[in-house]
């Protein structure tokens, strides 16, 4: 039987010991939010440090914050200006054909439907959610690896892939917990619920997990 009759108190939980202040980059820019500026450091946060997300994304918009500026971009300026974001390359590649797309297919503005930011490479089903939940405040679940791996570890479901929880959670989390889903679990999931090894010890949460595929812990 799956473990979601306590999902609400749960969240309320969570909610009070995961403040937004604390939250990652993207979630922070919410406060402001640039659809483009969104869109980019979310694929720069793609197999990188937060604190890293956050330092290339205010270098790369102190020169580049536009399609058309990230075009005009050389590739080799490009790569410098993000390297520390790590697949520099890679990644230089994905902002240019993304910047492209977005240009000559949507007229420069990132569009708001998820069908369609899907349809251009490089953007998958987390970032099309991040994008539409953080810059145009749509009621989606962004999932990622903390956002898959977490409700699965608490019993709440059993799925293999993130676009698996992400129809799951939908069935079973009250929506107004959608919002700030992703802000909350990507910090517990890097701060006590880590993937290996987590700290159960101080988890504010301890009584309602089923820590399933947990061997050991702190």
């Amino acid at each position: 039987m799956k473990n979601t009759g306590k999902i609400p108190k749960i969240m309320q939980i969570l909610v009070k010991h995961f403040n937004f202040s604390e939250r990652t980059t993207l979630n922070r820019m919410r406060k402001k939010p640039d659809a483009f500026k969104i869109l980019i450091s979310c694929l720069l946060s793609l197999r990188t440090q937060d604190k890293n997300t956050e330092k290339v994304s205010k270098k790369l918009f102190a020169v580049a914050d536009t399609p058309e500026k990230i075009l005009k971009l050389s590739v080799k300026q490009l790569e410098k200006l993000i390297f520390s974001s790590g697949h520099y390359r890679k990644k230089a590649q994905t902002l240019k054909h993304v910047s492209s797309e977005i240009l000559k297919r949507f007229n420069g503005t990132v569009p708001d439907d998820k069908e369609k930011l899907l349809s251009i490479k490089g953007i998958g089903p987390k970032t099309a959610n991040i994008v539409l939940s953080f810059a145009f405040n749509r009621l989606v679940l962004p999932i990622d690896v903390h956002c898959h791996r977490i409700p699965n570890r608490l019993g709440w479901i059993k799925t293999k892939t993130p676009e698996k929880t992400e129809k799951e959670l939908e069935k079973i989390l009250l929506k107004k917990y959608w919002r700030e889903f992703n802000g909350i679990f990507v910090l517990f999931g890097k701060t006590i619920c880590q993937p290996i090894s987590p700290f159960c010890s101080k988890c504010p949460i301890r009584a309602y997990c089923k820590r399933i595929g947990v061997i050991r812990s702190r």
